[in-house]
């Protein structure tokens, strides 16, 4: 039985099949359209995912939505009343959107649908709809490797939902409690993106890697002025700072008075301010979700939780539940965000509305994550080929040594191999890798590679048997969500004229021997790589360790700035030609960036990619 879960229209659109319950495929629509967040109808992630399967869409059983607009439209027409008569210019221009598809949505996906199948709206799969936060929880919960667990999803806000608990036993998740909008924590911390000048659902990560260089001195302000936080982590916001409910921005002239002048203009020099504020709402958050996660145990006993939701992937809060919290084991949905929403709601119509059992075995259900396109041999050749691309084929052993030698002389290297990531992360398949141990590695990447703000940290890929002889760190960490400490034999201290240093003024100064993944505050955003999922890209990190003794290579996503992953052995083309990338690997294929044909069209590319 095949059922096919769809997440659309508000943000990161995305398609998910499941087969018998197993994950066939699962993928972002901005991967095929090269739009990144792309919100629209997922097209192409409908058309890959039924190719995965070798199916149309009439063989498809079910089909299902990640959420429930009607009840979303309920909530907005709520909010603009109980503020009325404020609001007007938002109201007039959400209402013809809204009323010209959103509140529609039904009738707009059949024809989407239709429109693929080539046949009658009557002749399509049923069309089911679940709820937003109950699609979250499912994708945390049925895609994990626990029988039982508490769950956790934080998120901005789906139909009237932004903070919900539940229990997971066997194939049914039950609703605990939640928390409501206006009062949400995804909220708060996408009012301090867009006030700090980064760009909401999009930047909240740079205001996370911002946050070592600066002070925690708002903290106490924001829980004075902004957030009532009780003991046992539920909220509520002080809505006169706000202007998410009807305005077009996020915050209003109050939170500016509150925090010393106006919002950050987009790409204008970051300053102390906006790091000590990022410092500070990251203080916040991690009280909050510390907090709930406390509570939640208390309330069912579990020793298990599973977290989805924006908000899941604020790593450091993560590696901060994992150390401090209650939970000994913690599971994350490596697609926390809506996107993996259409995964989770897929899973609860198997589980819940038909009624299937669950079948973990132990381990959890996502492939390492590796649900997108792969490419043959074949289909890499004809792709580069069609490029112009020079490149010599290599047999696995020969290339793993020769890819491991290449990175030891701190090159950069574009590594694009087997089946793309579902979820922001890029784990090994689209990556962008070097050399840790590199005192310039960082530097380089960021400004020649990325074409991306100095102040952004580089995450380590580990081989998983050896993480914690680099990182404070005894669990797997597979997806790239937690983050750690490194360890304190690695560090180098900093002399007394360092410590006085502030802000950006700390980014050059190497803090461990591996400086490339080291963060200000000695932190890393750890990825364990595993034989069983990853077997590659684990024997490329054994290879160069058996070269250079370190366990550990740079891994960043094969992108640029404002771009989306690399999908298609073209795209990894078009962006290595764009950057300062040495080399690339695509399959078995090596290609040297120095024996490339000039290639005139990639001279104005910055102009295709809106920044991020």
């Amino acid at each position: 039985m095949h059922i096919l879960g769809i997440s659309a229209y508000y943000h990161d659109s995305a398609a998910a099949l499941l087969d018998g319950g197993r994950v066939v495929a699962a993928v972002q629509e901005e991967r095929f359209s090269r739009r990144k967040h792309d919100a629209r109808f997922p097209a192409g992630a409908v058309d890959y995912c039924l190719r995965e399967a070798g199916i149309g869409l009439r063989d498809v059983d079910q089909i299902v939505f990640y959420d429930k607009p009607l009840i979303k439209f309920e909530r907005l027409l709520e909010t603009y009343l109980s503020y009325a008569p404020g609001g007007l210019r938002s109201f007039i221009a959400a209402m013809p959107v809204w009323l010209k598809e959103k509140l529609y949505l039904k009738t707009t996906l059949k024809r989407e649908f239709a429109a693929i199948a080539g046949c009658k709206e009557r002749e399509l799969p049923p069309l089911l709809f679940s709820d937003h936060h109950r699609s979250h929880a499912g994708s945390a919960f049925y895609m994990s490797p626990h029988e039982q667990a508490a769950v956790l999803c934080m998120d901005g806000v789906g139909e009237w939902a932004t903070t919900s608990a539940w229990l997971g036993t066997g194939n049914q998740l039950k609703p605990l409690w939640e928390i409501d909008f206006p009062h949400s924590l995804g909220l708060l911390y996408s009012a301090f993106t867009y006030f700090t000048g980064f760009k909401v659902n999009s930047g909240e990560y740079k205001l996370m890697g911002l946050a070592p260089y600066g002070q925690p001195k708002f903290a106490g302000l924001i829980l004075d002025r902004l957030m009532d936080l009780k003991a046992d982590g539920s909220f509520r916001l002080d809505m006169r700072y706000f202007n998410y409910c009807t305005g077009l921005t996020m915050t209003n002239r109050r939170f500016a008075e509150l925090f010393d002048g106006p919002p950050r203009r987009a790409e204008s020099p970051v300053t102390q301010r906006e790091m000590d504020l990022a410092a500070s709402i990251q203080a916040v958050t991690e009280e909050v979700v510390l907090r709930l996660a406390r509570s939640l145990h208390a309330d069912t006993g579990m020793r298990n939780l599973c977290l989805a939701g924006g908000v899941a992937l604020n790593c450091v809060a993560n590696g901060r539940l994992l150390r401090e919290g209650p939970f000994e084991n913690i599971w994350i949905q490596p697609a926390a965000g809506d996107a993996g929403g259409a995964l989770g709601a897929a899973a609860v119509v198997w589980h819940e509305h038909l009624g299937k059992p669950r079948r973990t075995g132990g381990r959890d259900q996502m492939n390492g994550s590796y649900l997108g396109p792969g490419y043959s041999q074949a289909e890499i050749r004809q792709q580069l080929d069609t490029a112009g691309a020079v490149y010599r084929e290599l047999a696995d052993e020969e290339l793993i040594s020769t890819v491991a030698g290449i990175l030891a002389a701190e090159n950069v290297v574009g590594w694009h191999q087997g089946r793309m990531e579902f979820g922001p992360r890029s784990l090994g398949n689209r990556s962008i890798l070097g050399d840790p141990r590199s005192a310039k590695m960082q530097s380089v990447m960021n400004l020649k590679i990325k074409f991306r703000e100095s102040f952004r940290p580089f995450a380590p890929s580990v081989l998983a048997e050896r993480v914690s002889d680099y990182f404070e760190l005894d669990k797997d960490s597979p997806y790239m969500l937690l983050v750690a400490p490194v360890r304190e034999n690695l560090r180098k201290p900093m002399t007394a004229e360092q410590e006085k240093l502030f802000g950006i003024e700390k980014l050059n100064i190497a803090r461990s021997e591996l400086p490339a993944i080291t963060h200000v505050d000695y932190s890393a955003r750890v990825q364990t790589v595993h034989p069983d999922t990853n077997p590659r890209y684990h024997a490329l990190l054994k290879a160069f360790e058996s070269k250079t003794g370190c366990a550990v290579l740079v891994n960043t996503s094969f992108n640029v700035r404002g771009e989306p992953p690399v999908c298609s052995p073209a795209d990894a083309y078009r962006c290595f030609m764009r950057t300062a990338m040495d080399y690339l690997v695509v399959g078995n294929c090596l290609l040297a960036r120095t024996e490339q044909p000039e290639r005139p069209e990639d001279r104005n590319w910055m102009q295709e990619f809106e920044l991020d």
